[in-house]
């Protein structure tokens, strides 16, 4: 019984020393299929411009994905202003062919990673995410995941 509780005590101690997400949010793409027609959009509420955030876009693919990599557009349009669009490149594997991401079995995750940003705004940020290439769809996406962390 003791043991119990002591593996009870280390685990609880160990989950809450983690970062605290701010905000996150999945989308799943139905049939592991990222069509041009879905654009995910993610709403964050920001309350504080003095803070400064971390900003996390994951993609998970499968081995089966056929690409090396991965354009996407990230559209922000803030509370006030204009929308902006940027174009970034998730890259997924390396030239000889083998996985950026971290690998589980048949499941890839990569991550493109925003480092210390502060907003100029109060108010709800929208953050819409849509693919940047050629093709009508991409087949082997499993989800796309938005996180924003408060640095601390």
């Amino acid at each position: 019984m003791p043991k119990l509780i002591l593996l009870f005590v280390l685990v609880i101690s160990l989950t809450s020393c983690g970062e605290k997400a701010f905000f996150s949010e999945s989308y799943k793409f139905p049939s592991k299929q990222w069509t041009q027609r879905m654009k995910p959009k993610f709403v964050v509420n920001f309350t504080d411009t003095t803070q400064l955030y971390n900003f996390v876009l994951t993609l998970r693919t499968t081995t089966d994905y056929k690409f090396s990599n991965l354009w996407i557009f990230l559209n922000t349009t803030p509370p006030v202003g204009n929308t902006v669009r940027e174009p970034y490149e998730i890259k997924t594997t390396f030239p000889d062919g083998s996985w950026i991401g971290k690998k589980s079995g048949s499941v890839v995750e990569h991550q493109l990673v925003f480092k210390r940003r502060k907003l100029p705004f109060k108010g709800k940020y929208t953050f819409q995410i849509e693919q940047g290439i050629t093709d009508k769809s991409i087949d082997e996406v499993l989800d796309i995941t938005f996180t924003v962390e408060k640095v601390e």
